[in-house]
């Protein structure tokens, strides 16, 4: 069976619906996947790596735009864990 390539467009916007990067900077969405289009549309190697780095630097701060899942991780696991630990102290130390 022969993999499905997708192109640099295909999975910025992926990557975008991911980040939920419409709703957090939407500009920024915008010309990231022209970046990325543009990309996908040239033979031209320096031309390639310069929307590359831009794109590269506009991916990262999407990034750390995201909004924070609600579904935890490792820190929240521990915390829940720390609190039930306490809460379980507590009721030791009261009855």
């Amino acid at each position: 069976m022969v993999g499905v390539v997708m192109s640099v467009a295909d999975k910025i916007a992926a990557e975008l619906d991911a980040l939920h990067a419409d709703e957090t900077s939407p500009g920024m969405a915008a010309v990231a996947l022209d970046l990325a289009n543009a990309i996908d549309s040239t033979n031209v190697p320096g031309a390639k790596a310069q929307a590359a780095h831009q794109l590269r630097a506009i991916i990262a701060d999407l990034r750390r735009l995201a909004p924070v899942e609600a579904k935890g991780d490792a820190v929240d696991d521990i915390a829940e864990q720390r609190a039930k630990r306490r809460a379980a102290a507590r009721e030791q130390a009261g009855g």
